[in-house]
């Protein structure tokens, strides 16, 4: 499911093309993830990586996660 959602988020990425070449990318639907790279590919690796460290930090602090073209990321408390 981590995988998936990951995927999802990164579906809605925007990317855009810097004036000193370099790369910009975000993910609007989830706050304060973006990247800049000097490639669009290396860019592109990079959000992947904001955008996994920023659910590790929400999964860590219980937080809500939007949902993602049908994905529902969500915390559940393990009792034994």
């Amino acid at each position: 499911m981590l995988t998936e959602y990951i995927a999802a988020a990164l579906h809605h990425a925007h990317y855009k093309l810097l004036e000193d070449g370099a790369y910009f990318g975000e993910v609007p639907e989830l706050p304060g993830t973006w990247a800049n790279a000097p490639t669009l590919e290396d860019c592109r690796e990079e959000l992947r990586e904001v955008v996994e460290a920023w659910i590790m930090v929400g999964l860590n602090r219980g937080g809500a996660f939007p949902v993602l073209d049908g994905l529902i990321l969500q915390v559940t408390e393990i009792t034994s």
